[in-house]
């Protein structure tokens, strides 16, 4: 492992080019990573703070809207209780293939009802059934349970529209430091940290 090595040299992150606003700084660099076809652009990695010190996973960005980043999962879960314990979190979006990764650090808070409804609704049905036979991190005794639980769900709604569970639905996370990374040569990277303020954003360039 000490013998691997990249040198970074695909781009650069320069004041003269970035956006007043993280999130269109953000929406910029996504886009570009849809364009180039970078595997799963909208996977991040979600630290969550527990009592015994920081746990981390990864999720999918379903949403950027209004100041906040939008994702679902169930309320049950350990993140989810971890999260309705603790607001405070981090994502981590990773594009190797472009040498670039932002983090996000803010508090969530539950998404409304309405939202989470909403969204549901445009998920897969095969997903909207995983939702109900899932009890998220809870032991099970084997894989068959599960499937047996899911042909059992499958009977329940034939033929029916399926109904969001009460315990799944949306987080909002809404940042107050935004951090885009772009890698460069020699260890080089530049380092951009976006920070909120009484009277909005600005941005400070870190030492890499």
């Amino acid at each position: 492992m000490q013998n691997l090595r990249k040198d970074y040299s695909k781009n650069a992150l320069l004041e003269e080019y970035l956006a007043d606003d993280p999130f269109i700084q953000f929406q910029h660099w996504f886009s570009q990573a849809v364009e180039e076809k970078v595997l799963e652009p909208n996977a991040m990695i979600l630290s969550t703070r527990t009592t015994e010190g920081v746990d981390s996973r990864t999720v999918l960005l379903k949403g950027v809207e209004n100041g906040q980043f939008i994702f679902f999962t169930n309320y049950n879960s350990h993140k989810g209780q971890q999260l309705l314990n603790d607001p405070h979190c981090s994502l981590l979006f990773l594009w190797l293939q472009e040498e670039r990764q932002v983090i996000v650090r803010g508090q969530v808070k539950k998404l409304n009802e309405a939202a989470s409804e909403t969204y549901f609704k445009t998920r897969p049905r095969g997903s909207q059934i995983g939702a109900w036979v899932s009890e998220q991190s809870k032991p099970i005794a084997n894989r068959g349970e599960l499937e047996n639980r899911l042909k059992v769900l499958n009977e329940r709604f034939e033929e029916k529209d399926v109904p969001r569970p009460k315990h799944w639905g949306g987080f909002s996370v809404f940042p107050y430091e935004i951090e885009f990374w772009q890698g460069r040569s020699n260890r080089l990277h530049d380092r951009i940290l976006y920070s909120k303020g009484e009277k909005g954003w600005t941005y400070a360039r870190l030492q890499p």
